[in-house]
């Protein structure tokens, strides 16, 4: 699993050094062979070890591509969907267009989130924190939320 928020650079090249936890996990689940693709929902990526990807471009894969919804959803996270290796440095190159999707430039975070990790340019992160700490208008949490135990 994957937890935690972890504050990372990435260098002029795009490269970004995976952090220890996580390169030793990675390294585990798929031999430090991961893919990196668009979040549909914010400006950010998701990384994900090699066979978690398999199993989640199956299910894409499956959807009806004949709904004009799931053709669009399909084109952004199959083909934005990019191979990569950690070098034995444990760093990867970030392609060019995924950083200009997710408008990273040299600070950014990785956010654990169980099967996957985000990766966020800081200030959208801070962003992003400040609107999930901020009341909703209507004082109402989700269903969803309301069904947990914490």
């Amino acid at each position: 699993m994957f937890r935690g928020v972890q504050h990372i650079n990435l260098d002029a090249k795009g490269r970004m050094a995976v952090p220890s936890r996580q390169r030793e996990l990675l390294s585990v689940l798929s031999e430090g062979h991961i893919v990196l693709t668009v979040d549909t929902q914010t400006a950010c990526l998701a990384l994900y070890p090699l066979p978690e990807w398999e199993r989640i471009e199956r299910d894409v894969q499956a959807l009806p591509a004949l709904n004009p919804a799931v053709k669009r959803f399909q084109r952004l996270v199959l083909g934005y969907a990019s191979d990569l290796q950690l070098d034995g440095s444990g760093r990867v190159l970030v392609p060019p267009a995924l950083r200009e999707y997710a408008q990273l430039e040299k600070r950014a975070v990785l956010v654990g989130q169980g099967n996957k990790l985000e990766l966020w340019s800081e200030d959208l992160w801070q962003q992003e924190c400040a609107a999930a700490l901020s009341p909703d208008p209507t004082g109402e949490l989700p269903t969803e939320l309301m069904q947990l135990n914490l």
